[in-house]
């Protein structure tokens, strides 16, 4: 398929999704980094495996963009979220998530509306993955007895401590 039979729109949900993903890859493996630092390892590598599913999403969009003859460009990557601990980071990490399935869901409608077969069925796959990964975040959320909806001052969340590295 060649980049006029591509609705200009459709092109644009594809840069944004792969600015998401992009952004998810970035921030996973930063806080899998600062977990490890932390010593919390099995956290660390969670997130590990949450950042080889990402960065294979974001592989799947270039392929895609690829194949309709797109360059593909990342317009911008979020900054990475920080937080004083991991229920912190995972509600953060729930925001991202939400960002993804948004989008997901915008560009399937769209493109549900243009009958844009082969770019729905690209984009409802994508989003199909995000909501379930979205929902085992939300399980780990609560697992950990989050998430925390006012901040960390009235949960009587602890600092941290000196030696413990945060951004």
């Amino acid at each position: 398929m060649s980049m006029d039979a591509v609705h200009p729109r459709v092109l644009a949900f594809l840069g944004r999704a792969l600015s998401l993903e992009l952004t998810a890859v970035q921030q996973y493996m930063t806080q899998a980094s600062l977990l490890e630092h932390w010593g919390d390892q099995d956290a660390a590598n969670r997130f590990r495996e949450e950042t080889v599913e990402e960065m294979q999403h974001a592989e799947r969009i270039v392929k895609h963009m690829l194949s309709l003859g797109v360059a593909p460009a990342a317009s911008q990557l979020q900054p990475v979220t920080h937080a004083p601990d991991l229920l912190g980071l995972l509600e953060q990490n729930a925001v991202l998530e939400n960002q993804l399935i948004a989008h997901y869901a915008e560009a399937t409608r769209f493109c549900k509306l243009l009958r844009d077969q082969s770019n729905e069925a690209f984009f409802q796959s994508l989003w199909d993955e995000e909501q379930h990964h979205g929902e085992e975040l939300n399980a780990w959320l609560r697992e950990l007895g989050g998430p925390r909806r006012h901040g960390y001052a009235r949960y009587g969340a602890p600092r941290a401590p000196r030696s413990r590295a945060t951004f």
